[in-house]
């Protein structure tokens, strides 16, 4: 894990977080990732960060969910940014808004440098949405790993 990103999370944080995330999935049938990049690539000078978390959301297989119910985290550390994405099936039943509101509570947490626990609230508040549309299902299966892709 670069300098950087170490200052951002630690290796008990990001197990923290993929807890997290395995504690909501408990309760949904939708699938959350959180990615974490150190920085663009050179031949991403001019992509936005929402253009990565869609360039990102495709590379961790998330368009392959079952139902088409996974939810992205996606931060950028040395930009100081991030976005949190859907797929089309959640974006069906849960307003746009809904991810402006867990992005503005992120942000208060990691301006106050409280980075896991603005992480970990985002993620619960979007396993709470999650829950509320895609309950788990008795043969529910966990299609992707819990773990923070970090990068």
């Amino acid at each position: 894990m670069a300098n950087l990103l170490r200052q951002f999370l630690s290796k008990t944080d990001l197990k923290e977080v993929a807890d997290a995330i395995a504690d909501i999935e408990r309760r949904t049938s939708g699938e959350v990732r959180v990615a974490i990049r150190q920085k663009r690539e050179k031949s991403e000078s001019g992509l936005s960060v929402e253009q990565l978390a869609r360039n990102e959301f495709v590379r961790l297989g998330m368009k392959r969910t079952q139902e088409r119910t996974g939810v992205l985290l996606f931060i950028l550390v040395e930009a100081r940014e991030f976005f949190i994405l859907a797929d089309e099936h959640i974006n069906e039943k849960v307003p746009p808004k809904t991810w402006d509101a867990i992005a503005s509570t992120m942000s208060s947490s990691f301006a106050k440098q409280a980075y896991r626990e603005g992480i970990i609230a985002a993620v619960k508040a979007v396993g709470d949405h999650l829950a509320s549309h895609f309950p788990a299902k008795r043969n529910d299966t966990n299609e992707l790993p819990n773990d923070v892709a970090v990068s």
